[in-house]
C-alpha cells in the first residue's frame, strides 16, 4: 500500500476489503497486541481484546473520517477495549481499579509469556500503581515510544496535559526505583 489513505479506501471497499484487512492484521497485529498487553499485563486476556478490536475495527471502518491516523483510531479502539475488560473484570471479582491491577502485576510472576527479571517485574508492578492516565502515558510514551501528538489522539488530551502525566509518572517510578536501591 502506498500510502493510509489508499488502505482506507481499500478497507472501505467491498471487492478489496478482505485483502485490505489482512495487510492491517499483518502491520499491525504485533504492536496493538502489546499495547493491550502492557494494559492488561495477561497474554490470554490481551489476545482476546485483540481480537475483539480487530472485529472493532472491521465493522467500524465505514464510520472512520480521517479526523485522525489509521492508526492511532486504531489504538484508541484497542485501549477503550482494554480498560473496558479491565473495569468489567474487577467488577465481576469486587475489586476497585486499583486492586485489580495489583493482582495482575502480581500474577505476572506465574505468567508462562513474562520473561522478565525480577527487576522488570517490579517496574511492571511500580507502573501498574500509577493512575490510569499517567500509566496510560508512560506505556505509550516510554515503552511503545509514541509521539505525545499520537497519544493526544489516542486519548483525547492535550499534549501539555499529557507531557505532565508522564513527567509525575516519571517522578513516581523513579521514587519507587530508589527505594529499592537502597535496600
Amino acid at each position: 500500500m502506498k500510502d493510509e489513505s489508499e488502505l482506507i479506501d481499500r478497507l472501505k471497499n467491498k471487492i478489496t476489503q478482505n485483502q485490505a484487512f489482512e495487510y492491517l492484521l499483518f502491520k499491525y497485529k504485533e504492536p496493538l497486541y502489546w499495547h493491550i498487553r502492557k494494559i492488561v499485563l495477561n497474554h490470554d486476556d490481551a489476545d482476546d481484546i485483540l481480537q475483539n478490536t480487530f472485529v472493532k475495527i472491521f465493522k467500524g471502518i465505514n464510520k472512520f473520517k480521517g479526523d485522525s491516523k489509521l492508526y492511532t483510531w486504531m489504538y484508541r479502539i484497542a485501549t477503550n477495549e482494554s480498560l473496558n475488560f479491565l473495569k468489567l473484570k474487577a467488577k465481576k471479582y469486587f475489586y476497585s481499579s486499583e486492586e485489580m491491577m495489583k493482582t495482575l502485576a502480581n500474577n505476572l510472576k506465574e505468567d508462562p509469556y513474562f520473561d522478565g527479571d525480577e527487576l522488570q517485574l517490579k517496574l511492571q508492578i511500580f507502573i501498574s500503581n500509577l493512575p490510569n492516565k499517567q500509566k496510560l502515558v508512560f506505556q505509550m510514551k516510554y515503552e511503545q515510544n509514541m509521539k505525545f501528538k499520537d497519544i493526544s489522539e489516542v486519548l483525547g488530551t492535550s499534549v501539555g496535559a499529557l507531557k505532565a502525566s508522564y513527567h509525575l509518572a516519571v517522578k513516581k517510578i523513579k521514587i519507587e526505583i530508589g527505594k529499592i536501591q537502597t535496600f
